[in-house]
């Protein structure tokens, strides 16, 4: 079985990594748990599993180490929970993630950059057709995320915002990077600030805000232009060294969810551009 490439490597096991804190809120025994957070508890640990073997190798210490933790007693009987079944579970879950951690540390540390520059944007274009998952970025204005998140979701696409993943003990910039392993971003330019030439104060113009602006040129210098659409509402000053990206206005008639469908297509997404009626 030929090793994934360092990138590739990453973001199965992020992956694997980010959905722990959902399931840590799971509670074995519970009637939720029976309903539906079994499956996906036994989704997880089987696709992590298929992960870390097409990582490391079906022989490899990695994988052998993440089989024999145990998440749940022998005995374990749906009908009488306890407290012990519930700290098993927990501590399960966290050797898991420190495993995963270790894996991406070595993985970032020790295995080298693909040598091979004639095919990158190949490699580029494969890890984007790869996820479903869009980055949003955005500034003050909810209203208009969570539209833009909805509709995403609408084309059974995942919308990652920051604000609703879990910390986890990192710093903003951090958490950033660990969520910027996507396939697509749509920024969000909103006229949440306004700003002027030093000598022009008293010309104001409606701007988005400056994380909006950094995160777009973040996501252009990773994705590069063709991963990445801007979408304007009102009237908001266009980042004048951004030529090129394609910009598309938030109209009332929802003509910018058929351009936007448009964006995602080039970019090598499947979606069905009837979701957008």
């Amino acid at each position: 079985m030929a090793r994934p490439t360092k990138a590739k490597a990453i973001v199965r096991l992020r992956r694997a990594l980010d959905a722990v804190p959902e399931l840590e809120q799971l509670e074995p025994g519970s009637q939720e748990f029976r309903e539906s957070g079994s499956q996906q508890f036994q989704k997880w640990r089987r696709n992590t599993d298929v992960a870390i073997a097409h990582t490391f190798g079906e022989e490899s210490r990695c994988i052998k180490d993440f089989r024999e933790i145990k998440f749940f007693l022998e005995s374990f009987i749906v009908r009488r929970p306890t407290p012990l079944f519930q700290r098993i579970y927990t501590q399960g879950l966290q050797s898991a993630a420190s495993m995963l951690e270790s894996m991406l540390e070595e993985i970032e540390e020790y295995w080298g950059e693909e040598q091979q520059p004639s095919s990158s944007s190949a490699v580029q274009e494969n890890e984007r057709t790869n996820t479903n998952e869009v980055f949003v970025i955005h500034g003050r204005d909810e209203g208009t995320r969570a539209m833009v998140a909805r509709f995403l979701e609408q084309l059974r696409l995942k919308p990652v915002i920051l604000d609703e993943q879990s910390n986890q003990g990192l710093t903003i910039i951090e958490k950033f990077e660990r969520h910027s392993q996507v396939g697509f971003a749509v920024a969000l330019l909103t006229p949440d600030d306004a700003g002027s030439l030093q000598d022009d104060g008293s010309n104001l113009n409606p701007r988005a805000r400056q994380n909006v602006i950094f995160e777009l040129g973040f996501f252009i210098g990773k994705l590069g232009r063709k991963g990445v659409c801007a979408l304007t509402k009102g009237t908001v000053e266009i980042p004048s060294d951004y030529a090129g990206v394609v910009y598309i206005p938030l109209d009332d008639s929802g003509a910018w969810k058929f351009q936007l469908v448009k964006e995602l297509k080039a970019a090598g997404f499947e979606v069905d551009a009837n979701r957008a009626l």
